[in-house]
């Protein structure tokens, strides 16, 4: 029986060797664990957005242990960049953070970080990544994975789709709350107020609100809007264009067929408005009244006019034509 007895105990001991008491590895750990996640705590509170050079990047981001994701933007802010994009990018992931830091859901399990070029190139050539700006979440475990960066040039920059990818990635919902915008309400108001006061000083004589020319034109123009993606732009929020921070090089035209720079609205509307207005003259000129002679010249003068816009659209789409059937191809041959 005692023998029994001692037999348990020599167990339990032996249970408690391993597993009860820690080792001074083990306090280490949580030790460097507890003071890296307080020092985060601090610079959360003080900033949304903490600010990452290398050192910083390797020590509370890449270095073990950790328990808690980072999610870093990867931007140019200073002047000499001329990196329009990314103070608006910059703008909206500072919108998200604050949402986040002061939202009743806050927790230390989700940090918002930045780094730019100019603080960190280090960490740039570490990550082999050549333009800006960029969205990364870092797992607490493991390393990140090909959904862990997040698709700028698909997606857009909005804080909306940003908490949306991060809700993805860490399971964490952010409410995004912006701060009061009244420049939308004041336009609105002043606008009201003009029509409101034309209407009045033109109160005996409203013929102009039966004039179909006036509604046509008001339907042409809110079609091409329409047509021309600005809807999506509204949406997805992408930039204006892009800037590549290493050759310098702007894009106006996304390389992809499931996204868009607003520029190519600009450009889309341009080109569809010259289409429209040449069909207009062309239906003003074989209807009017002139001469034959003048006719001519009006023909004439609207096709040479109209011509540079249908070359540099028919070059346009002959290009994404070839560059779609290129796509189709290859991806059938890898198939």
């Amino acid at each position: 029986m005692i023998k029994m007895y001692l037999k348990v105990l020599y167990s339990l001991l032996l249970m408690l060797s391993f597993y009860g008491i820690p080792s001074t590895g083990q306090k280490k750990k949580e030790t460097l664990l507890s003071e890296k996640v307080g020092q985060l705590m601090d610079w959360t509170g003080k900033r949304a957005v903490i600010r990452m050079n290398g050192e910083k990047f390797r020590r509370f981001v890449k270095a073990p242990p950790r328990n808690y994701s980072v999610v870093i933007m990867f931007t140019a802010l200073q002047p000499q960049r001329q990196c329009g994009v990314c103070k608006q990018a910059d703008e909206e992931y500072q919108i998200l953070a604050n949402s986040w830091r002061y939202s009743s859901a806050f927790t230390n399990k989700v940090f918002f970080a930045t780094v730019d070029f100019d603080e960190g190139s280090d960490v740039f050539q570490m990550l082999n990544m050549n333009s800006a700006p960029s969205f990364i979440h870092f797992p607490a475990k493991g390393k990140p994975k090909k959904s862990d960066s997040y698709e700028l040039q698909v997606r857009g920059f909005a804080a909306e789709q940003l908490a949306r990818w991060v809700g993805d990635r860490t399971d964490v919902q952010i409410r995004v709350i912006r701060p009061p915008n009244y420049a939308g309400p004041l336009m609105l108001g002043f606008l009201l107020a003009v029509i409101g006061g034309l209407a009045y000083l033109r109160r005996n004589n409203l013929e102009f609100l039966y004039n179909k020319n006036v509604w046509a034109f008001s339907a042409l123009c809110f079609c091409l809007i329409m047509t021309s993606g600005q809807m999506w732009n509204h949406i997805r929020g992408p930039p204006y264009a892009h800037k590549n921070p290493t050759t310098g090089q702007v894009s106006y035209i996304h390389g992809s067929s499931q996204a868009q720079f607003v520029a190519e609205t600009h450009i889309v509307l341009l080109f569809n408005s010259a289409v429209t207005m040449g069909m207009v003259l062309l239906h003003e000129a074989a209807t009017s009244d002139m001469d034959i002679g003048k006719r001519k010249s009006m023909y004439l003068d609207i096709s040479l006019s109209s011509l540079p816009v249908s070359l540099l659209s028919l070059d346009l789409c002959l290009y994404f034509s070839l560059s779609l059937s290129i796509s189709i191809f290859l991806s059938l041959s890898f198939n």
